[in-house]
């Protein structure tokens, strides 16, 4: 181990960002990242059983193990960013997900039995581009027939 003295440990240091001064990500950003880190993850992942039978607090409680909500709450960036836990309603809060969004993204009933990461990653950023384009056709709507929020 070679002593240095605080100037020399400074210069020769690589610096990296903290978590903690990180700017917020924006819903998409979030959404994004979670895309990125399930093409990542090479361990078995499973959707989320029944999810159209579980109504309020059932639904919001909702959690498993190798889930793709435990996946994401497994990355720190995910973590301080403000994903607080596991359950499906921690999930659906800070995705921004619907009730059908939820269903219809991580429900066993689109998959029977063959969900995988990388699949669930690219079913994630089709979800993303169905957004976008459903925001820009209302603001042209918006625009065109003079609606107000």
């Amino acid at each position: 181990m070679k002593h240095l003295n605080p100037d020399e440990l400074l210069s020769t240091a690589e610096l990296f960002p903290s978590l903690e001064t990180a700017p917020k990500l924006t819903p998409a950003q979030r959404m994004d990242r979670w895309a990125k880190v399930l093409d990542e993850y090479d361990g078995p992942i499973c959707a989320l059983r029944r999810l159209e039978y579980l109504r309020g607090d059932q639904l919001r409680e909702y959690r498993g193990t190798n889930t793709p909500l435990t996946v994401a709450f497994n990355d720190p960036i995910l973590r301080a960013d403000g994903l607080r836990g596991d359950s499906l309603g921690e999930a659906m809060d800070f995705f921004a997900l619907s009730d059908q969004d939820a269903h219809h993204l991580l429900c066993d009933c689109h998959y029977h039995g063959t969900m995988t990461a990388s699949g669930l990653a690219s079913r994630i950023r089709q979800h993303m581009r169905r957004q976008e384009r459903w925001e820009g056709w209302t603001r042209v709507a918006r625009r065109v027939f003079g609606w107000a929020r």
